[in-house]
C-alpha cells in the first residue's frame, strides 16, 4: 500500500513539473509578445485575449491543478488522464486533451458527480449525452508549486479501500483565517447539483449551518458565467448579502475563481440607492436593540408585527390601488391658458395621458404629457404679432407651466408611502378613512414614525414597489442573477421586488430556517418565498451534511434544535472528530490560573455575592479566552448574547489581550483574531474556536426563539466550542455523557 502512495506521488510530481514547463513556455511567448495600443478594433479584441491569458497563467503555474480524473468513453479507444483546475489551459501544441480542464466544464462534473462503483458514468455534453467508465478519482493538493498532497478517492484497479471522505477530511481540518474561501476542490456531489442547475430558475435552498451554502451560491455565479457566457455578464449580477462585513468576508471567493465584476451589497444599501434616500445606522441599530437587546422573553411575533405585515404581499394590492386612484385625477381640472387668447383643452390633455402615453407609467406619462405642453406653449409663441409681446408671453406662460405642472399628483415614493399611512395629506380622491387591511397598532406606529423622517428597513420594500408603479425599471439595468443569502431574513414583498429587476426569474435563494433569529421580518417556511413563483419557475434543494464543524460540535447544537425548536432541520455530520464541548459553571469552575476541578461544582446555584460573581465571570472568560488563543487557531470569538455585554466585556479583556477587536455591526471589514460580538451579529461567520458566555436561562429563555440564537452561536465553531455559564441552563441544553465535559479540560485531555 505504503509503494503504491509513493508511486502515485512520484508519478504525479513528475506530471506537475512537465506542466510548469508548458506553463512557462506559453506564458513567455505571450510576455513576449509586443502589448498592442493602437485603435484597430480587432487587434484590441486579440490583446484582450493575450492579456486575459497572461494573468490566467500566472495565476495557474501557482497551483495548476486540483484534481484528476481518468475516464474513457464508449467510443474511446484509451483512457484519458484528465487534469482539472480552478482555470482552463490548452496545451502549446494542438491537442484534444487540454492541458487543464476548468472545475466548470462537462466533463469536470464526473470529478464531484462520481462517487465510486464499477457501474458506467455519463455527464450531459453540448452533443448529448456521454457514457464510458471512471478508472483513478485522485485528489492533490499543490501549493506554490510544491506538491503537497496525493490522496486517491476511487480506483478501479486497486484492492485497497476507497477513503472517499479523507481528503475532505483533511481540508476541513485547516484553521480559519478572516476570509471565506473556495471550495473548488472538494465541491461534493448534492452541491455540485446546485451549482449546476438551470439558470432561469428561482432557486431555493435550504442548507443546514455548515453546508457550505454562500459558498455554493459563489461557485454557481461563476459556473453561470461559464455556462452561459454569451447570455450573462458578471457586471449583471449581484450578491445581497447581511451585512457590510459579511460581504467583506466573502470578498476573495470569487476573485480566486477568476470571477470580477459582480456587484455585492446589501438589500437597505441597494434599496436606499434606488430611492435616493439616506439611510442612518441607528434606524438598524433601534430595530436591533428591540429585538435583541431588552431584558426578559422577546416581543411576541404575530402577523401583525411591522416588519412581518410590511414584508407580505397583501401590503401590494393596496399600494396598486392607491397609484390608481392618484392616476385617474391627476390631471389638473379646467383648461391650459398660458396667457390670454392661448387655450390648450383638457380634453386634449387627456387624450395625449389616457391614450398616446398610456403605455408608460405614471411618472413617465405626466413628463411626456408636460414636455407635449411645453412643445405647445413654443408653437404658440411663433404667432406672438412682435418681438415685446413674445417676450412677455414667454415669461407668462413659463410661470404658469409651472404652476399647472404643480397641480398634477406629486409621484413621489416617500409622499404617497406616508399618504396610505396617514402621515401626509390624503389626495382628495383617496377614502377619508385609513384602508382596513393596515393593522391599526401598525397604521399609528409607522405614521408616528414617518412624521419623524424616520425609515425602517421594512418601508424599504413598499417604499420600492410604489417607485417601480411610477418609473418602471427606468435607471435601473435589470439584473441577469441575483443570490440572495441569509434568505430567511429576507421577507416575501423583498423577493417580490427583486423579481421586477431580474431576467427569468433566475435567483439562488439560501438559507436556514433553523437560524431564523430574525423571525420579526423573515420567513417562517420556504413556502411563503415558493408561491412567488409559478411551479414551472422554482426548485427546492436541501443541504443537511455539514462540513463545518466537528461531530461533537453538530450533535450538542442538534440536540439544542431537537429539544428547543423540535426542528426535523438536523445536521448530518462529515466525519471529523475533536475535543468534546465544554460546559463550564463560573465561579468554581476551576480554570488553570484558579484551581479547582470544575466537574466537582453542582449545576443549580451559585453562593457567590453578585459582585464576586460578576468578577468571577470576567475572570472565567479571560482564562478561557487565553486557553484557546493560545493554541494553534487563527479565529477565536467570544459571543455575548447582547451588544451591551460585548462592550463591556471587551473593555475588562482589553487590558489583557491587546489584539482583541469587538464588533459592534458598524465596521465593514472582518479583521480575524481575537474577536467579541454578540451572537446575532455572528450569523454567516466561522471561527476556529468559539466561547458561548452567559449560556444560561437568564440569558437564553426557554422559546424556540432562543434556542435558535444559541445554535448560532454554537455552529460557528469549526473545531472548539466551549460554554461558560451562571449553573442554571436551559432546558434544551443537554449534557450527555462521553459528548460533554463538565469543567475546564486538563493537560490529558484531547487536544486539537
Amino acid at each position: 500500500m505504503e509503494d503504491n502512495l509513493q508511486s502515485a506521488y512520484q508519478e504525479e510530481e513528475d506530471r506537475l513539473d512537465k506542466t510548469l514547463v508548458e506553463i512557462d513556455a506559453v506564458l513567455e511567448k505571450l510576455r513576449n509578445t509586443p502589448v498592442y495600443t493602437g485603435h484597430e478594433y480587432t487587434e484590441q479584441a486579440l490583446e484582450a485575449i493575450r492579456e486575459q491569458k497572461r494573468r490566467d497563467l500566472t495565476k495557474l503555474r501557482q497551483e495548476p491543478y486540483f484534481g484528476r480524473l481518468d475516464f474513457q468513453g464508449t467510443d474511446e479507444n484509451e483512457r484519458r488522464a484528465l487534469y482539472i483546475g480552478k482555470i482552463g489551459a490548452d496545451r502549446e501544441q494542438v491537442s484534444d486533451r487540454p492541458l487543464v480542464i476548468d472545475w466548470r466544464a462537462p466533463v469536470a462534473s464526473l470529478f464531484y458527480s462520481f462517487t465510486g462503483g464499477t457501474e458506467p458514468a455519463s455527464y450531459e455534453a453540448p452533443d448529448g449525452l456521454v457514457e464510458g467508465l471512471v478508472y483513478l478519482k485522485r485528489n492533490v493538493v499543490i501549493r506554490k508549486q510544491i506538491l503537497e498532497r496525493v490522496a486517491d478517492t476511487f480506483n478501479r484497479e486497486s484492492d485497497g479501500p476507497a477513503v472517499s471522505d479523507e481528503f475532505l477530511v483533511y481540508r476541513l481540518g485547516e484553521n480559519k483565517d478572516n476570509r471565506l474561501r473556495d471550495i473548488v476542490s472538494t465541491i461534493q456531489e448534492e452541491q455540485d447539483r446546485i451549482i449546476r442547475a438551470a439558470k432561469n430558475t428561482a432557486l431555493i435552498i435550504q442548507g443546514v449551518a455548515g453546508s457550505g451554502k454562500t459558498t455554493v451560491a459563489l461557485h454557481r455565479l461563476a459556473f453561470l458565467l461559464y455556462q452561459y457566457k454569451d447570455q450573462v455578464s458578471a457586471e449583471k449580477m449581484i450578491i445581497f448579502a447581511p451585512n457590510r462585513m459579511f460581504l467583506d468576508y466573502i470578498s476573495d471567493v470569487l476573485p480566486e475563481l477568476g470571477v470580477g465584476n459582480i456587484a455585492q451589497n446589501t438589500f437597505p444599501d441597494w434599496a436606499a440607492e434606488v430611492l435616493g434616500l439616506e439611510l442612518t445606522q441607528q434606524d438598524a441599530t433601534q430595530t436591533l436593540n428591540r429585538w435583541f437587546e431588552t431584558s426578559g422573553s422577546m416581543p411576541e411575533i404575530t402577523e401583525e408585527t411591522p416588519g412581518r405585515f410590511k414584508g407580505s404581499t397583501a401590503l401590494m394590492g393596496l399600494i396598486e390601488d392607491s397609484i390608481k386612484l392618484l392616476e385617474a385625477d391627476t390631471v389638473p381640472e379646467g383648461d391650459f391658458i398660458p396667457w390670454e387668447g392661448a387655450v390648450l383643452r383638457r380634453s386634449m390633455i387627456l387624450r395625449w395621458h389616457n391614450e398616446e402615453y398610456a403605455p408608460y407609467p405614471p411618472a413617465k406619462r405626466k413628463e411626456r404629457v408636460m414636455a407635449r405642453i411645453h412643445r405647445w406653449i413654443e408653437m404658440e409663441l411663433k404667432k406672438s404679432p412682435s418681438a415685446a409681446a413674445m417676450k412677455e408671453r414667454k415669461k407668462k406662460g413659463a410661470q404658469r407651466e409651472k404652476a399647472y405642472s404643480a397641480k398634477w399628483s406629486k409621484y413621489d415614493p416617500l409622499t404617497i408611502y406616508k399618504q396610505i399611512f396617514r402621515a401626509a395629506k390624503t389626495p382628495e380622491s383617496w377614502p377619508t378613512e385609513p384602508p382596513e387591511i393596515i393593522p391599526a397598532g401598525v397604521l399609528k406606529g409607522t405614521a408616528k414614525e414617518l412624521k419623524k423622517g424616520i425609515i425602517r428597513e421594512e418601508d424599504l420594500p413598499p417604499l420600492l414597489y410604489i417607485h417601480y408603479l411610477l418609473n418602471g425599471n427606468e435607471g435601473i439595468s435589470r439584473f441577469d442573477h441575483v443570490v440572495i443569502d441569509e434568505a430567511q431574513d429576507f421577507s416575501p414583498f423583498q423577493i417580490a421586488i427583486l423579481d421586477l429587476y431580474v431576467r427569468g426569474h433566475s435567483f439562488t435563494i439560501l438559507g436556514d430556517l433553523s437560524q431564523g433569529i430574525h423571525a420579526y421580518k423573515g420567513v417562517h417556511g420556504w413556502e411563503e418565498m415558493q408561491k412567488l413563483f409559478d411551479p414551472e419557475h422554482t426548485a427546492y434543494h436541501a443541504l443537511t451534511r455539514s462540513y463545518r464543524s466537528t461531530m461533537e460540535i453538530i450533535e450538542f447544537a442538534n440536540g439544542i434544535l431537537s429539544a428547543g425548536v423540535n426542528s426535523p432541520l438536523l445536521a448530518v455530520p462529515v466525519f471529523r472528530s475533536g475535543n468534546p464541548v465544554r460546559l463550564i459553571s463560573y465561579g468554581g469552575a476551576g480554570h488553570p490560573e484558579t484551581g479547582g476541578s470544575g466537574a466537582d461544582r453542582p449545576e443549580g446555584g451559585n453562593s457567590l455575592t453578585e459582585n464576586e460573581y460578576l468578577a468571577s465571570r470576567v475572570q472565567d472568560l479571560r482564562a478561557a479566552l487565553a486557553a484557546l488563543s493560545g493554541r494553534e487557531y487563527r479565529t477565536v470569538a467570544v459571543l455575548t448574547r447582547s451588544l451591551r455585554e460585548a462592550t463591556e466585556l471587551h473593555a475588562a479583556l482589553t487590558e489583557h489581550f491587546t489584539d482583541i477587536h469587538l464588533i459592534d455591526g458598524s465596521m465593514t471589514a472582518y479583521q480575524g483574531g481575537l474577536s467579541i460580538l454578540p451572537v446575532y451579529l455572528s450569523k454567516g461567520l466561522e471561527f476556529d474556536a468559539v466561547i458561548l458566555a452567559d449560556a444560561d436561562r437568564g440569558h437564553y429563555g426557554d422559546a424556540a426563539w432562543d434556542a435558535k440564537l444559541m445554535y448560532v452561536g454554537c455552529t460557528r465553531a469549526l473545531h472548539e466550542l466551549w460554554l461558560l455559564h451562571d449553573g442554571e441552563l436551559p432546558a434544551y441544553v443537554q449534557a450527555s455523557e462521553g459528548e460533554v465535559l463538565i469543567g475546564w479540560p486538563t493537560e490529558t485531555s484531547p487536544q486539537k
